[in-house]
């Protein structure tokens, strides 16, 4: 087992949505007001992502991004006014030149909304956008109230709509079972509301070199995923220190070394845990990590060997198996042939 310092690829790719959360994180922990721009409505621009949005304090300070930064020079003014209490509806247009420069296939125009979103509110929302865990963010478009779900489910409420909470965040929860960030304006009682569904993308870390590592690799791409490999113990210890809940390990490697990954892994808390190997490999495995104190209840976290049982033969059908469990536990279903279950389809 090599042990050479951490390389660039144990380093964790940039996630500006994490790094917004932080930011709304440490705004409301020192009381600061906090104002949000998203987009409305839009046309042009060729295509775009869903759930995009900047925050500012009334100090000016910015984080996260509209349209690649094409928006940027009208968001960031009318965040840092949202941020004093003043919700506003504004009109914006990116030329040719700039658009192109920035990345986005053509010139448009959008409407903003700006909004203030109050300490609790905000805290609750870079909390998860940080952690890596579901959360929505809603606001009334004609007025300033704004409302954050979080929780598995969107169960957590932080915020108020008036009378259109009840019925808005049930729509909400409708949008978080499609699995996938949205944006969308739906009307309750005559109140119009902005709805942005902020699901995270698994990013997959496969510790060890091989032909399934390379399957892996290739399903998380065809999922939207990011993927990258380590084969150090060093390497892989940063990036398991550096999880969020919507992370997932694939251990390749065999050698008992990298039970210390496991290990910090479950002190951790996040993430999906698993361990490839035979029946033999994930006794021995799991008798190494009881004696290193690590409780049954802990290793009930690890799913070893990781992957449903379809009967997966190469290693593209093993990485199959594998997405396919993080994709039933994400969404807190058995696995089970859609013909012997009376559920929801489709989530």
């Amino acid at each position: 087992m090599t042990t050479s310092a951490t390389s660039p690829a144990a380093r964790r790719p940039a996630d500006p949505r994490r790094d917004l959360g932080a930011a709304l994180r440490r705004w409301a922990g020192a009381g600061a007001g906090t104002g949000i721009v998203r987009v409305l409505d839009r046309h042009g621009f060729g295509s775009v992502e869903s759930g995009q949005l900047v925050a500012a304090t009334t100090t000016g300070e910015v984080a996260g991004e509209l349209y690649l930064g094409a928006l940027d020079d009208a968001a960031h003014p009318l965040a840092v006014q949202a941020a004093s209490g003043t919700a506003a509806v504004r009109e914006a247009h990116v030329a040719e030149t700039p658009a192109l420069a920035a990345g986005l296939a053509c010139a448009g125009g959008a409407t903003l909304h700006a909004h203030p979103l109050a300490a609790a509110a905000a805290a609750a929302l870079g909390e998860a956008l940080e952690a890596g865990r579901p959360a929505a963010l809603l606001a009334v478009v004609d007025g300033g109230a704004a409302l954050v779900l979080t929780g598995p489910g969107l169960e957590r409420e932080h915020g108020d709509l008036g009378p259109a909470t009840a019925a808005a965040a049930e729509q909400a929860r409708a949008l978080l079972r499609r699995g996938a960030t949205a944006t969308e304006q739906i009307e309750v009682d005559g109140v119009r509301v902005l709805v942005d569904v902020l699901v995270p993308v698994p990013s997959v870390l496969v510790v060890g070199e091989g032909a399934l590592g390379a399957a892996l690799h290739a399903q998380a791409g065809l999922l939207g995923w990011t993927a990258r490999t380590v084969t150090t113990l060093p390497d892989a210890r940063s990036a398991v220190a550096d999880f969020t809940d919507a992370d997932v390990l694939v251990l390749l490697d065999h050698d008992p070394g990298f039970d210390e990954v496991l290990r910090e892994g479950l002190a951790h808390g996040r993430g999906f845990l698993g361990a490839l190997g035979s029946r033999r490999t994930q006794a021995a495995r799991r008798e190494r990590l009881l004696a290193a104190g690590v409780t049954e209840a802990d290793l009930e976290q690890v799913h070893g060997p990781v992957g449903l049982d379809l009967g997966a033969r190469t290693p593209a059908e093993t990485a199959v198996s594998i997405v396919a469990q993080v994709v039933a536990l994400r969404a807190g279903r058995s696995a089970s042939a859609l013909a012997a279950s009376t559920g929801r389809i489709g989530g």
